[in-house]
This record gives C-alpha cells, structure tokens and sequence, in this order.
C-alpha cells in the first residue's frame, strides 16, 4: 500500500433541491428566462424614462463619462486578454476574482444604461416620422445588448458599440458647450468622439507595437464603420437635433402673455383631449392662425430655428407656404416658449415643421382649417 495522500479533493455545495423553495424558483426561472429577461428590459427602460435628468446637467454627463470609462478600460483588458490571458482567478484576491468573473456582465449593463439613455434622448429630441431608421438602429442595439447572442459577439462588436455610445455622447455634449447647433459643429464632435478610441490605439502603436495590426482591424475598423454610419445619416437629415427637443407643440386662436404665463385660446371641444389647441381650426373673417410651441434647449444655449408652414395641395402634395425664423435662449426649465402666426392661408390640410438651420426636424403639428361665416364663439384657455 501507498503512502496516504494528505490532498483533499474540493467539493461544490449541492444543487438546491427542486423540491425546496429556492429550488422551485430557480426551476421557474430557467423554464421562463427570456419573459423574465424581457419584463426586467422593459421595467428598466421605464425607470430610466422617468429618473434620467436633463441632458446638460452634471449628473448625466458625469455618469456617461464613467460608463464609457470603465467600458474602455475593460475592453483594452479583453483586447490584450488574447494574447496575453490573465493568472489563475482562483489565486486572485477576492474583489479582483469576482471582477473578473463578473466582467462580461458588468459590460451588458454599463452598455445597456447608455444605450437606454441614448434612446430616450433621441426619442425625445425628433419628429418620429423623419428619424425612424435612427431610432430603430438604436433600439435594435439596445434589445440586442440584452441577448446571449450579444454576450458572445467578439471583440470588434463591442468595439463598434463603444464607438456608437462615444459619438452620441459628444454629439449632444459638444453642443451644450459650445451653444449653438449646426454642419462644423456636429464635425467637430465627431471628431472628439474619435479621440478615444484612436488614442488607445496610438499608445498600442508606441508601446505594445506587435498588437498594432490586431488594434487596427479590432478597434480602428469597427469605430471607421460606425463613423461613416453616423455622418452620413446626419448628412440624410435622418439624426435627430440633439440636445433640442419640442415636447408641446399647439394650434390656437390666440396667444396672450400674462405675467410669466402664456394664455392660449381655443375652441377644442372637451372630449378631443388628444389634440393640442385647435388642430380643426374653424376660421372666421379676420382670423390669424397661431402655432405655439416649448422647445428645450440647454442653459445658455443661444441658437435659431425656422418654423416652415405647409398647406397640402391635392395634385402635387404639400408646397411650403412660409418660413419664420425663431430666436430661441436656453435655461428655462419647462422650455423656451414661442410661437408663429399667418394671415394668409386658404381651407385645406395644413403641417407646421419646426426645424434646425441646417434643415433638421425637431417637431411637426398637422392640422386641418375650414372658413366660416361670423357667429357668437367662446374660447377655453389652455396655459404654456
């Protein structure tokens, strides 16, 4: 007989037991993980529409900056990773091994907030109808990043992401500080979005240079893609004007200020609560047509928009009636309020589009108008 081994073979603990209360749970789980997965995605995104604070205040932007952080930091680890993989995780100190465990998931989540964030943003700074491909893009990614398939995508995928959430940051933030929207603005924070993505690749280049290759077509590569992607939607009109965005927009008979409210009159019949003012403009000898809207910019952003009129012209559709140019001053918590009139206008379907200078679309309003001979009115007043 041998000398006795003194080795004592590890054990796991044992499997609950399906009979147990734990055990039940985790067996509903696994029988139900994809309804499960989708209620927490929809719940989150709830949350987040509802807690996300402004786009330009502190809290926002500190958060994304560490996000985008972390996720770098932790993408180079992976990148050097094939090369180069890590010690043993069992011999590792215990924080150190549960970030290496966790690592994968602290990825899907970090991707998944942004992600929301962008989303929401987006959502809210654009006419629907006009950036739909942008916002379907976005949404895809955002179910995507809550997929095993997406937890098992390679580097250059995650890469392409990070450089997404990269250029959506900075193409809301560089106007923020700058204070004004517009084609070299919108460049220029293109360019900054680059940058971190092409600095890590410089210091690969000059200190780890035998990884060079593999960081060109892993990193450089994929950000290329995404970059062409982004300006040349922005090019198409197709990317909403971030950070503005119009969350009223109105048809009335009249716009008066009173102290530091806007009184707004309308003949709107109670039970149309879906509408905003007088979208069936019913007018009488003498009428003006008043369009009244808030639009969000942030503090101190100073910018100008056009409020294009359009009246639908059955054979060739819709023609542009009038263009009225809107100085607009951020700041305001509820928004910078204005509004536009016409005069001039003929019966028949009818659209008003708020837009950028360089032509892009922050909020749309249609409505119909119909003449009518004088009659006693009275007017409900709604408050902007």
């Amino acid at each position: 007989m041998g000398p006795m081994s003194n080795t004592v073979t590890p054990t796991t603990p044992p499997p609950s037991s399906p009979n147990s209360r734990m055990g039940r749970l985790r067996a509903y789980y696994d029988q139900n993980e994809d309804r499960f997965t989708i209620g927490f995605f929809v719940g989150g995104f709830i949350f987040d529409m509802l807690l996300v604070a402004r786009i330009d205040s502190w809290e926002t932007i500190g958060q994304q900056i560490v996000y985008l952080a972390l996720i770098l930091f932790a993408l180079m680890q992976m990148f050097f990773e094939q090369v180069e993989p890590p010690k043993d995780h069992s011999t590792m100190f215990v924080l150190k091994r549960w970030y290496y465990e966790y690592r994968s998931g602290i990825l899907h989540f970090f991707f998944g907030t942004l992600l929301n964030m962008y989303t929401i943003f987006f959502f809210k700074s654009s006419s629907l109808l006009v950036s739909f491909g942008f916002l379907i893009v976005i949404v895809f990614l955002m179910v995507a990043n809550e997929s095993h398939r997406f937890r098992a995508l390679g580097l250059p995928f995650k890469f392409g992401l990070f450089a997404l959430c990269s250029l959506a940051f900075f193409s809301g933030l560089v106007p923020i500080f700058v204070g004004y929207m517009g084609t070299a603005v919108f460049m220029f924070s293109m360019v900054i979005g680059c940058l971190p993505m092409i600095g890590v690749v410089w210091w690969i280049q000059t200190y780890r240079p035998l990884f060079f290759e593999q960081a060109k077509s892993q990193i450089l590569l994929p950000m290329s893609g995404v970059l062409i992607i982004f300006v040349s939607l922005y090019l198409l009109k197709l990317t909403p004007p971030v950070p503005l965005s119009i969350p009223f927009m109105g048809v009335y008979h009249g716009v008066e200020k009173a102290g530091d409210e806007y009184q707004l009159a309308n003949e709107r019949p109670w039970w149309k609560f879906w509408q905003h003012g007088d979208q069936n403009f019913v007018a009488q000898k003498g009428d003006k047509i008043y369009v009244a809207f808030r639009i969000f910019s942030p503090t101190r952003f100073s910018d100008q928009v056009q409020m294009r009129w359009f009246w639908k012209d059955n054979r060739t559709g819709w023609e542009m009636q009038d263009t009225i140019p809107i100085r607009i001053v951020g700041g305001r918590e509820e928004g910078f309020r204005g509004y536009g009139t016409k005069s001039n206008y003929q019966p028949g379907e009818w659209k008003v589009q708020v837009e950028t200078n360089d032509g892009r679309e922050i909020g749309r309003i249609y409505f119909t108008v119909e003449l009518s001979p004088e009659e006693p009115r009275s007017f409900e007043y709604d408050t902007m």
